[in-house]
């Protein structure tokens, strides 16, 4: 690091917290459920039943120490403390790499990923393509800090990010990786930060659409985003509207919590239904328990209502030469449809376009080793 304001951090949950989180599961009131088909009308009261009797018998301090294995530290940034990983590639050049990610997800999103990332040559790739990884929490998000005024949108975290890469850590050149939340945040750093990017690679990442006209894909692309939000849309628009009310909800309510995240996870991941295929109970009881323990349920989904208030649509006409890769998954359906290449060569320098089979919202999660391969291909010829 090229200075001393960051500072080691080891994450140490107080007892009375967990004790109060497994009280609050044992008295937890579900609602009653109709005959109607399972997760038809939302979360399925019998698998949330289930997920709440693991949680409370749930051993978090053995997911704690698991997380306290990763170089993780905290600095402070125009008053927020922003918590992040930072871990050293083992390679002969290695690439600093920042990863962001977005909602309903948290840093440990990659920890699958990082060693993949930072040690190519111990996982049968080559030690040439190794990355130093930064990967932040986003502010409200886990263990950063609460935003205590409004305002903190992407082009605010953009400028964090870049504070965060340059001036506390030392990285002068680097390249940026963001999905859904965080594929916006790593446009917008493309957007204001150029200089600073050997190039950009996104996924689950939403495009607004210029005025018409439009092509033959886009205008595919304009009626598969209706039809999604009108079935599928209807979180963001609360979140984006009235998060204070939901807020109230998902952080007093360890049950209302689980069901609000979990039916996201059944819903976005690449299961054919089930909850449970692409990512273990484990994995999801991790993330919520971390929310709970942050008090970050309120403040993380607030963001989206920050973006409307502060923020604006990104503009082809700020369009710039960072070199942008794109790897579509073939089954993400989240936030909506996946942008077709016509639409992102409006906005990015697209370099790289790749269209997988598999693999859903959460790609570092339910396909790591193909997301590390997709990096390692874009990053090469950008690294000099």
């Amino acid at each position: 690091m090229s200075n001393e304001t960051a500072e080691p951090f080891a994450i140490a949950v107080d007892e009375a917290v967990l004790d109060d989180l497994r009280t609050r599961i044992v008295h937890a009131r579900l609602p009653d459920q109709t005959s109607e088909a399972p997760w038809s009308a939302g979360t399925d009261v019998g698998w949330l039943s289930g997920l709440l009797e693991t949680w409370a018998h749930f051993d978090w301090r053995a997911a704690e120490q698991s997380l306290n294995r990763l170089p993780m530290f905290r600095t402070e940034l125009d008053g927020l403390r922003i918590h992040f990983v930072h871990q050293p590639g083992n390679g002969p050049r290695p690439l600093p790499l920042l990863l962001t990610h977005g909602w309903p997800s948290a840093f440990t999103e990659y920890q699958e990923l990082l060693p993949l990332l930072t040690d190519p040559g111990a996982h049968g790739a080559d030690p040439s393509d190794a990355f130093t990884v930064v990967a932040p929490s986003l502010p409200g998000f886990g263990f950063s800090d609460r935003p205590a005024a409004p305002g903190v949108a992407h082009p605010v975290i953009a400028d964090l990010w870049a504070r965060l890469m340059r001036d506390v850590l030392g990285h002068r050149r680097f390249g940026a990786h963001g999905t859904d939340i965080g594929a916006g945040v790593t446009a917008r750093l493309a957007r204001q930060h150029p200089d600073a990017l050997a190039g950009i690679h996104l996924s689950a990442a939403a495009l607004p659409l210029p005025e018409r006209s439009w092509t033959a894909a886009e205008e595919r692309y304009a009626e598969e985003t209706a039809r999604w939000d009108d079935a599928e849309g209807a979180y963001a628009r609360v979140h984006a509207t009235r998060p204070q009310t939901l807020g109230v909800a998902l952080n007093d309510s360890p049950a209302g919590l689980a069901s609000w995240i979990g039916e996201k996870y059944r819903a976005w991941t690449d299961g054919g239904g089930d909850p449970e295929a692409r990512l273990p109970f484990g994995y999801l009881l991790t993330l919520l328990t971390i929310y709970w323990a942050t008090g970050t349920a309120a403040s993380s989904i607030r963001l989206y209502h920050e973006y409307r208030e502060h923020a604006r649509p990104l503009d082809p006409a700020e369009r710039n030469d960072v070199p942008t890769g794109f790897t579509v998954f073939g089954h993400e359906f989240a936030p909506m449809p996946q942008p077709p290449r016509d639409l992102a060569e409006r906005h990015f320098n697209v370099t790289r376009w790749t269209d997988q089979s598999g693999g859903g919202h959460f790609p570092a999660l339910e396909e790591p080793e193909l997301l590390a391969r997709e990096l390692r291909d874009f990053f090469r010829p950008l690294r000099d």
